[in-house]
């Protein structure tokens, strides 16, 4: 999937543009699953804030449920995930996790990197395709997908963070109303664990796509070097991290290697320009992060929750 780019004439203005054209952009956004304006002026992180407002209908959401370092810029616009530069991100979609996700995706570029640090994308169409039967049958009979994430207090995102209280009763109702089961550690941390389906239905096209995940958070997704050193802090069931199938048993590792080849062989990638705005259907594309050098500064929000 490659996203359709609009590139504009000297001095148009991306809120006028959106205005006039909201109806034709929001039909091929959802055949292609991104749009990339580039070339128009967009006022900074305002005119961005504008941009999803115009878009959308309505005014971005907040980043709640937290699984990734981020810095709010402005309201609820946010910088994309503050990983080290030297980092891959690999392929997902925003909140797949959760009970109610983004059904769109705003990515601003504030500063491109000077090398690479571009944010590849995956018809996640095409992953569903490209995954053995057998594989998406397994998870099917295994009910789904299963993420156990563990907030340890001196180490990643703390769960006050990730839930945007300090208040464990309002964590715990939290978790209650959205299917999340929660376990208080004797350490002051949090072990959540979490069964979702692993194969959704689009909302509009009725498409199946591969929304999850099961591939991004296991273990073996991660650089060997990370991998190897998280494994020598924590037992497996103490990881950050690590998904299963939805009943509990592991994911053997091969059969998440060939969910990574899918995802691998479903990417897209553009370099970015300064000032591009990139439109997604989170329920249509899965979007990722490269390496980069140089100061890279890419603002996102989020939009049209699923429910």
């Amino acid at each position: 999937m490659t996203a359709i780019a609009y590139t504009a004439e000297p001095g148009t203005k991306v809120h006028e543009y959106i205005a006039g054209n909201r109806t034709k952009l929001r039909r091929i956004l959802g055949e292609r699953g991104a749009i990339l304006l580039r070339g128009f002026e967009v006022g900074g992180v305002d005119g961005f804030d504008a941009v999803v407002r115009e878009f959308s209908g309505t005014g971005p959401l907040s980043y709640t449920e937290r699984s990734s370092p981020r810095s709010t810029i402005k309201g609820q616009v946010y910088t994309s995930t503050d990983y080290p530069a030297d980092e891959e991100i690999f392929l997902h979609n925003e909140n797949s996790y959760q009970a109610v996700w983004p059904l769109a995706l705003y990515f601003y570029c504030v500063e491109p990197a000077l090398t690479r640090g571009a944010t590849p994308l995956a018809d996640i169409r095409e992953v569903y395709r490209a995954i053995d039967p057998e594989v998406r049958e397994e998870f099917a009979r295994r009910g789904g997908w299963r993420v156990v994430r563990n907030f340890h207090g001196d180490f990643g995102v703390p769960w006050q963070e990730a839930f945007s209280t300090h208040d464990r009763a309002a964590v715990e109702a939290y978790c209650r109303d959205r299917g999340i089961s929660p376990e208080w550690r004797e350490d002051g941390g949090l072990r959540t664990t979490t069964t979702r389906d692993a194969v959704h239905t689009h909302p509009v096209s009725g498409e199946r796509v591969w929304f999850n995940h099961a591939t991004f958070w296991h273990v073996t997704s991660l650089a060997p070097e990370v991998q190897e050193g998280l494994r020598e802090i924590f037992p497996d069931e103490d990881l950050p991290t690590n998904t299963y199938f939805g009943d509990g048993t592991p994911i053997p590792d091969g059969t998440v290697a060939h969910l990574r080849a899918a995802y691998r062989a479903a990417t897209t990638r553009f370099d970015w320009q300064r000032d591009d705005v990139l439109i997604v259907d989170n329920m249509l594309a899965a979007h990722g992060r490269e390496p980069f050098t140089g100061p890279r500064r890419i603002a996102v929000a989020m939009a049209e929750p699923s429910a």
